[in-house]
């Protein structure tokens, strides 16, 4: 199973630099209206219409392959049982029991001594630095 995986995850990757590369490759819709007029070359390796048709529908196959891995990955990664590790971290996390508590520390105070008292936060003063001031 993990061979597949890796099998579809490679074909799509290759897929996805190739249909990369093909769109960068192909002109745009405007291109073909300069070289009517005249200006720019015609000319290309599989001629003037044959490279738009090849590589439009080599694009489009490209596409299909990547959305079937895709499909496919999807239909994987979500049919895994939950005892192989699947199923989202939340998932996990919910199944797993809890770790232990750590046991208190011993009080460092001795037991004849009290804790000193926290010192008193002063309440702000009446028309201070707690107000917006107004011009």
């Amino acid at each position: 199973m993990n061979v597949f995986l890796n099998l579809l995850v490679g074909i799509q990757m290759l897929s996805a630099l190739a249909m990369i590369g093909l769109i960068l490759i192909q002109h745009g819709k405007g291109a073909d209206m300069g070289a009517a007029f005249g200006s720019g070359s015609a000319g290309s390796l599989f001629g003037a219409s044959g490279s738009a048709n090849f590589l439009s529908r080599t694009t489009a196959v490209l596409a299909a392959v990547f959305f079937c891995c895709t499909l496919g990955l999807a239909y994987l990664s979500h049919s895994r049982p939950a005892a192989s590790g699947g199923g989202s971290l939340l998932e996990r996390a919910a199944t797993q029991p809890a770790p232990a508590a750590p046991a208190a520390p011993a009080s460092e105070i001795p037991a004849g001594a009290a804790p000193s008292p926290t010192p008193a936060v002063p309440a702000p003063a009446q028309g201070g630095a707690a107000q917006i001031p107004s011009k």
